[in-house]
């Protein structure tokens, strides 16, 4: 691998360059992500992108040909964060493009390569501006190690090379070596002149502010305040309205004296004066009410928001199932394989007699579902109609990939689980139950997949604990649920194919070679630890926790609360480690042995819900020839 180190750290976002384009095929919503970043990075990125807006609609609208990405732009994109620019897939797919692995944390803009070291001095050709203050760091391509760096002190030509001086001991020059690269990393000009933008309590934003005034002599005079997204502030004066001798309330006058709104986060719209005849009020009252209203309506901004349905609230068909209540039966234990020899294992398993295959490539489904049924017909009639396997599709699914859900029903497999909305459209004649994928965490998610759309079964979604789980099954029908009791959890899921990037010269599928069906191949972490990698047949890989963990210990309260189908899934296991814990599993269900024996025996992690896991560091890949 060399120096890439960093497989799961894409370049940055940066959709500057296809703005235009996305204007004007009518996109009119943009979205701008930053997680965990500073206050001057949302001002910086935030600015860029109104004004990139901007000028792509006065040039849709003027047909004026201006530059979409100005250079400043890009340098202060760059500078806010960046491990390099990229539009990602708006130019399509390019898994070696998008990830270069060199480093995972912000680099800035690149300044050069290090031509000379001489002294506290080095010398190089610039490849970006540089001034007295910026911060720099020395890049020698090993960024887990601490990497010099300081700010310039001193900047001087010499030729076609500039010379940089550092202060006295800020970085050791014995590590720094000519070749490495030089990136500026800070730039406290920029940084000020962006906190400029949000510092200090000046009103930076003012929303529009509908106005009305009512009343007739004798009244008080009423006032009404509207921002447009449902404040409203209403109001009336402690005076009443009198005839006025000499300067009556004239809409004018009312407007100028109720839109002075300066220093407040509104700004006046529009103004309708329902006043009758001419009356007046004092000013000191006009003020007072247009101060009231603006409070008014801030502290109703500053609520959360409150919603209401419009339908009929869902009513769960079953009472709360129990031990009581439901039909008592033995537990049901399902085998979650992932490769036709974890499948062949799994056929010679005691007791499991419901098999889900989830295979990289779609196309052994027909093997898996021909293999169970020349299995089947040699068991006895009443045994074999207990049995049934179920495959799954690839868990995305975008349009012009109908090609692979028609792949997988052509399996012939008795069911298909659905892993996303488009299947249910998809499969809606076919026998089906719910994946993890539609993370059903309540009952009323599972009453909408079970009653409305004939599922026979959902799993329980990964993020609830065994506290959540005993909950969710205590109100709804255990029978509708699979418990997922074992497995390595799915750390996340992607579009970037490791695969494609790192085992292969291609760009995406079409080139890339399928090195995916020829390589088994593990991410591993700064301690050791290595994590299975798997490929779908959409080329989306899912990274999984290097152990397995188990909800073992917790089977009797689930079993108390009626629940009887559990899943005990297996990533990369040898076809002896699935019959081995398939084997014990089984003798949990049965109350042969108990869960503390099971999970202390495996050195399973002995936890139920999303665990943080190994994911601690960006690893490295490790290639191993099957």
């Amino acid at each position: 691998m060399g120096d890439r180190r960093y497989l799961l750290s894409p370049r940055d976002l940066a959709g500057l360059d296809v703005l235009p384009e996305l204007i004007r095929n009518d996109v009119a919503s943009l979205k701008i992500e930053g997680r965990l970043k500073s206050p001057e990075y949302v001002a910086s990125i935030t600015r860029v992108y109104r004004q990139a807006v901007d000028r792509a609609m006065a040039s849709l609208t003027n047909q004026a040909s201006t530059e979409m990405t100005p250079t400043a732009d890009r340098y202060e994109l760059e500078m806010s964060f960046s491990r390099g620019l990229y539009t990602g897939w708006f130019g399509g797919t390019n898994n070696r493009e998008l990830v270069h692995a060199r480093f995972g944390t912000k680099r800035g803009v690149f300044l050069g390569e290090i031509g000379r070291v001489d002294g506290e001095n080095v010398s190089l050709r610039l490849a970006a501006p540089i001034k007295l203050g910026d911060g720099v760091v020395f890049d020698a391509g090993n960024p887990e190690a601490r990497e010099e760096g300081g700010r310039v002190y001193s900047v001087d030509l010499c030729g076609t090379e500039t010379i940089l001086g550092f202060g006295r001991g800020d970085i050791d020059f014995r590590r720094v070596k000519p070749g490495q690269f030089l990136w500026k990393t800070n730039d406290p000009a920029l940084d000020r002149r962006v906190r400029q933008t949000y510092e200090g309590d000046k009103i930076r934003f003012q929303r529009p502010l509908t106005l009305e005034v009512h009343g007739h002599s004798g009244t008080p005079l009423t006032l009404i305040a509207n921002d447009s997204e449902g404040h409203i502030a209403r109001l009336t004066s402690q005076l009443v309205l009198t005839p006025a001798e000499n300067h009556p309330l004239t809409p004018e006058r009312l407007r100028e004296q109720l839109g002075r709104l300066g220093g407040s986060p509104f700004k006046l719209d529009s103004f309708h004066s329902h006043l009758e005849g001419d009356v007046m009020l004092p000013v000191s009252e006009l003020n007072r009410l247009r101060r009231e209203a603006v409070a008014e309506l801030e502290r109703q901004r500053s609520q959360p928001k409150r919603w209401s349905s419009k339908n009929e609230p869902i009513k769960i068909a079953c009472s709360p199932s129990s031990a009581a209540n439901t039909p008592a039966c033995e537990p049901e234990l399902i085998l979650v394989v992932r490769s036709l020899a974890q499948l062949e294992a799994a056929l010679h398993c005691d007791g499991a007699d419901t098999l889900y295959c989830e295979f990289e490539n779609p196309k052994h489904y027909r093997d898996a579902v021909q293999a169970f049924r020349a299995d089947n017909a040699r068991r006895e009639p009443i045994a074999a109609a207990r049995r049934s396997i179920w495959v799954l599709p690839p868990r995305i699914f975008k349009p012009g990939e109908e090609w692979i859900l028609k792949q997988v029903r052509s399996s012939e497999a008795d069911g298909y689980l659905i892993r996303n909305y488009d299947h249910l459209a998809f499969f809606t004649a076919d026998r089906k139950r719910g994946d993890f994928s539609l993370n059903v965490a309540n009952p009323l998610t599972a009453e909408y997949l079970v009653a409305q759309h004939g599922l026979e079964r959902v799993t329980a979604s990964y993020d609830l604990n065994v506290a959540q789980l005993e909950a969710l099954l205590a109100s709804a029908p255990a029978a509708w649920f699979d418990l997922t009791l074992h497995q390595h959890m799915p750390m996340f899921h992607m579009e970037h194919c490791v695969f494609c990037a790192f085992l292969s010269d291609g760009k995406d599928y079409r080139d890339c070679g399928r090195p995916c069906d020829s390589h088994q191949v593990k991410l591993r972490d700064r301690v050791g630890a290595e994590l299975p990698l798997k490929a779908d047949a959409g080329c989306r890989n899912t990274v999984f926790n290097s152990r397995a963990q188990t909800g073992a210990e917790y089977l009797d309260r689930f079993l108390a609360l009626g629940a009887r189908h559990f899943r005990v899934e297996f990533v990369d296991e040898s076809p002896e480690e699935v019959m081995r814990i398939s084997a014990r599993y089984r003798q949990l269900l049965r109350g042969e042995i108990r869960g503390t024996d099971l999970w202390r025996e495996f050195k399973f992690i002995n936890q139920l819900g999303v665990t943080r896991g190994q994911m601690e560091a960006t690893p490295q890949v490790i290639n191993r020839k099957s």
